[in-house]
């Protein structure tokens, strides 16, 4: 399998004053290229911890991380940042989007940091395909505070596929929705994954929204493990 993330004994300790905590605890794990992958712990498991050091908004206190290839673990922090714009796309669950700007050029901010040769009106025709891809094609004058939670993060989503990354991570990207909303995003997810071969990571606590991906992760307690604590052996039937 062509593995577009390899992690091999990963390890996150924190300092709080003279105390270590330690977080992630000798975590090893792969993603295929054009997976859709759930990675799904309760708070405090680690998942977002790992979900920092796979976006590259973070670097592990030891252990091996190779994106598409490219060993990351070392790098300086402009350099994790030139990988993040050409490499990766995230989607938050508070959307993260500008409050007072429309909906086109929330899409198109991320073309100014990786796209400069890009004059603005190709930008924004470049934004306004992206949002009519995700079913928006009539609100790019609108801004955020004009459109519903589940167009928020269409918005969102749109953005996070400017940049043609192949490689999109979720955080938690239904927590602000209702189930019906949460439905149409996660269906959204899917059809990007299928259609464009865009390889996704949603880190969740919902085994809702797990059940979407082709493959779940379980982490607990800072490690890899076959089950979450209290699941019997049908809800843990997808592996690491």
């Amino acid at each position: 399998m062509d593995k577009i993330i390899e992690i091999q004994d990963i390890h996150k300790t924190y300092r709080m004053g003279d105390i270590a905590v330690p977080v992630l605890k000798g975590i090893s794990l792969f993603v295929g290229r054009g997976e859709m992958v759930a990675l799904m712990g309760s708070s405090g498991s680690g998942k977002s911890t790992l979900m920092n050091i796979l976006g590259c908004l973070d670097r592990p206190t030891s252990g091996v991380y190779k994106l598409d290839g490219e060993l990351m673990s070392n790098l300086s922090a402009d350099q994790r940042a030139m990988v993040r714009n050409r490499k990766l796309g995230f989607v938050f669950q508070s959307f993260n989007l500008l409050p007072r700007t429309s909906a086109l050029d929330n899409v198109a901010m991320p073309l100014t940091y990786t796209a400069g040769h890009l004059s603005e009106k190709e930008a924004r025709r470049r934004a306004a395909e992206m949002l009519a891809r995700v079913g928006l094609g009539e609100r790019l004058d609108h801004e955020p505070s004009q459109l519903s939670g589940g167009q928020q993060q269409r918005v969102a989503i749109a953005r996070a596929l400017i940049n043609q990354p192949p490689l999109i991570l979720a955080d938690e990207p239904t927590g602000n929705l209702d189930s019906r909303t949460s439905e149409e995003v996660l269906a959204m997810f899917q059809t990007l994954h299928q259609q464009e071969g865009i390889t996704i990571i949603m880190v969740t606590h919902d085994p809702q929204v797990a059940r979407h991906a082709q493959r779940v992760i379980y982490i607990h307690d800072g490690l890899i493990v076959d089950r979450l604590p209290g699941q019997d052996d049908n809800q843990a039937e997808v592996r690491p």
